[in-house]
């Protein structure tokens, strides 16, 4: 049987709709996740939260505990992970105030600890990254944002940055050329790190911006609020609409 996490990104340190059960702090061997683990309910379904930047917003990034939060999922015995994350958006099909369900993603981080292997608790070995994000978490949420008729698109090629600052117009426009659709600073190497322990991964992607370059007026912070508290919004529908439709 699924036990499922979803991990909370900007906008996101507390889930909307979560009934709270008990909050965990687990101790991994790469240290504190980014904050308690949550155990609560939504929609009658038991699930566990994080907040990925802590629970006041605090954690860049680059300085986010990747390692730690992932096994710190494992280690509960969750199963299935929805990641949530603001991004921007590079193809004009990725419009403000939509979902993106990705589909691949290209790193461009740095500095990062990126593998559970190369360490004493771990034998190295290789994953296969191919296919980066689970098929399966994927259709479910495809399916049920078409039920509930968000405006939704079902592929894209995550572009992830170092942060914590916006990219360049030039950065946009390689990563464009290179096929990124959208643009977040948080999809790597938490991807990867759930790969390596087995754990099935998707990303829900909230359009909160067109990135660097896409608008003549620049970056306008206070309308990436406004298009949040949107995101959030169908956000809540759209995962109360998966657990009840089972993973």
């Amino acid at each position: 049987m699924a036990k499922i996490a979803i991990i909370g990104g900007t906008g996101v340190t507390s889930m909307p709709g979560l009934t709270l059960n008990c909050r965990e702090m687990v101790r991994t061997i790469y240290g504190a996740p980014s904050s308690p683990l949550i155990h609560g309910s939504i929609s009658d379904c038991e699930v566990i939260f994080l907040a990925r930047h802590g629970r006041r917003h605090t954690i860049p990034p680059h300085m986010i505990n990747y390692r730690a939060n992932i096994k710190a999922l494992q280690e509960v015995g969750v199963t299935h992970v929805i990641a949530l994350a603001a991004v921007g958006g590079i193809s004009d099909e990725c419009a403000e105030q939509s979902l993106v369900i990705p589909d691949q993603i290209i790193d461009y981080t740095y500095d990062r600890a990126h593998t559970f292997h190369g360490d004493k608790s771990h034998k190295f070995e290789h994953v296969d990254f191919t296919q980066p994000y689970s098929a399966e978490i994927r259709q479910k949420l495809i399916d049920a944002a078409r039920t509930l008729k968000l405006p939704v698109t079902t592929t894209g090629v995550y572009g992830a940055t170092q942060g914590p600052r916006l990219e360049t117009a030039a950065e946009i426009k390689r990563m464009e050329i290179d096929g990124c659709t959208i643009v977040g600073m948080t999809g790597m190497p938490e991807a990867s790190l759930a790969r390596e322990l087995g754990l099935e991964y998707a990303c829900c992607a909230m359009v909160v911006n067109r990135a660097a370059g896409k608008v003549p007026t620049g970056i306008d912070f206070s309308k990436i609020e406004k298009n949040l508290k949107s995101g959030v919004d169908q956000v809540q529908k759209l995962i109360a609409e998966v657990l009840v439709g089972g993973l």
